[in-house]
C-alpha cells in the first residue's frame, strides 16, 4: 500500500488526529477475503443498508455484533458429512460452485452510525444502518454579539 501523507490535512482539519488511526485501521481491512460479496447501498441521506451474499446459510449459522465502530458479521457452517437428510444417500457434486465456507467480514462504522434490523431472505443478508447525529453535534446559528447563558453571572 501507498505511504500517504497527510500533514496538508492538519492545517485545516481540527481535531481529526484520530484520522490517521482510522486510516490504518482500514489498511489492515483490506486484506479480508473477498468472500462473501456484498453491496453497500445509500438507501436516503442518512441511512444505509449492506447487502451481503450467503447462499446455503441458516439465521442460526449467522452472527452480527457490534463493537465500538466496528461492524463484525461471521458465518459458521458446520462440517456436514456428504449425505442428504432426506434420503440418507451420499451426495455426488459434478461441480460444486455455491461455496459453504464460514466467514468472518468486518466493516468500519462512522461516527453516530447505529445497526437498525437485519434480516436473512433469500440467500442475501440485509443489515440497515443509520446514522443519527446529536443535536448537541449538529451545526448551531451563532448570533453575533450573543453571550452564553452559562458565562454570565
Amino acid at each position: 500500500m501507498r505511504n500517504i501523507d497527510l500533514s496538508p490535512l492538519y492545517r485545516s482539519f481540527i481535531g481529526f488526529d484520530h484520522l490517521a488511526s482510522m486510516m490504518d485501521t482500514a489498511s489492515k481491512n483490506e486484506k479480508q477475503s473477498t468472500y462473501p460479496p456484498y453491496n453497500i447501498e445509500l438507501l436516503a441521506e442518512d441511512k444505509y443498508r449492506i447487502t451481503m451474499a450467503i447462499a446455503g446459510f441458516a439465521k442460526d449459522e449467522v452472527s452480527i455484533e457490534v463493537q465500538e465502530n466496528t461492524l463484525q458479521v461471521i458465518g459458521i457452517k458446520v462440517a456436514k458429512d456428504n449425505k442428504d437428510a432426506s434420503t440418507k444417500e451420499e451426495r455426488k457434486f459434478l461441480h460444486k460452485g455455491i461455496s459453504e465456507r464460514s466467514f468472518e467480514r468486518k466493516f468500519q462504522l462512522g461516527d453516530h452510525v447505529k445497526v437498525l434490523a437485519a434480516d436473512l431472505e433469500n440467500g442475501l443478508l440485509h443489515v440497515d444502518l443509520e446514522r443519527v447525529v446529536p443535536e448537541s453535534k449538529k451545526p448551531r446559528k451563532i448570533e453575533i454579539g450573543s453571550k452564553l447563558i452559562e458565562n454570565i453571572k
